[in-house]
């Protein structure tokens, strides 16, 4: 890592207070690298060499069995992934590739393992990022459980304005397919959702939505009674 590259990575949360030793000595021996987009990091059942950290950027995580493939999470700044693994040494459960350029530290797993255990502030760093990265989880697992596909798609559109300040219209920050893959639907599903939806406050031309009665959308889809800004996507 480039010295000019320290400060702006020493402020991020998983760093901020822990030791200034053991903190160089995890900058010495990582990588802060620009990936195009489109670019596999790893795949599923590959052992964890380091661990990544998003600093700019869209990373989508998912899975496939046979020809069928999943979106798992899509991942925004800052975020880790995926410390489960590196710091157990168990392979990887799932893949992840880029979704746009992306800067993406990468610190060797042994390394991290070792600064966790001798370092009570990043071991507190740690247990944030698995606890944010669980409470996601759950949160996505109870939504297909629970919501149909167009209450799953109307949320998903309220968190999406609720992380631009309440905004009435914006950009869907993915491509169409990633975006049915995430809320477990087909593309043609996803259509016919966005087109449900305008019953319920939603115009959507594009890839622009605009939220034209929110009160209405909210009503329909029934928000989280507890949200979180946990793992963004």
């Amino acid at each position: 890592m480039r010295t000019a590259e320290k400060p702006e990575i020493a402020a991020l949360p998983l760093f901020a207070a822990m030791d200034a030793d053991q903190r160089e000595r995890i900058f010495a021996a990582s990588f802060l690298q620009v990936f195009p987009p489109s670019l596999n990091l790893f795949d599923t059942g590959q052992k964890p060499d380091f661990l990544h950290i998003l600093v700019d950027g869209a990373v989508e995580l998912f899975t496939a069995n046979g020809d069928r493939t999943t979106t798992m999470a899509i991942l925004r700044p800052v975020r880790s992934f995926i410390l489960a693994a590196a710091y157990t040494d168990q392979p990887y459960l799932m893949s992840a590739r880029t979704l746009s350029s992306s800067r993406i530290m990468m610190i060797p797993s042994a390394l991290i393992r070792d600064a966790i255990d001798n370092d009570r502030a990043l071991m507190q760093g740690a247990m944030n990022e698995l606890s944010f990265g669980f409470r996601y989880f759950v949160r996505a697992l109870t939504d297909m459980k629970l919501r149909q596909s167009v209450e799953r798609l109307g949320n998903y559109l309220l968190v999406e304005s609720d992380e631009r300040g309440g905004a009435f219209q914006f950009d869907i920050p993915i491509e169409k397919r990633t975006l049915a893959s995430l809320l477990g639907m087909t593309p043609e599903n996803l259509s016919r959702a966005f087109s449900a939806l305008a019953a319920h406050g939603v115009n959507v031309d594009g890839s622009v939505v605009q939220i034209v009665d929110r009160e209405k959308l909210a009503s329909f889809a029934k928000p989280d009674a507890f949200p979180t800004n946990d793992l963004a996507g």
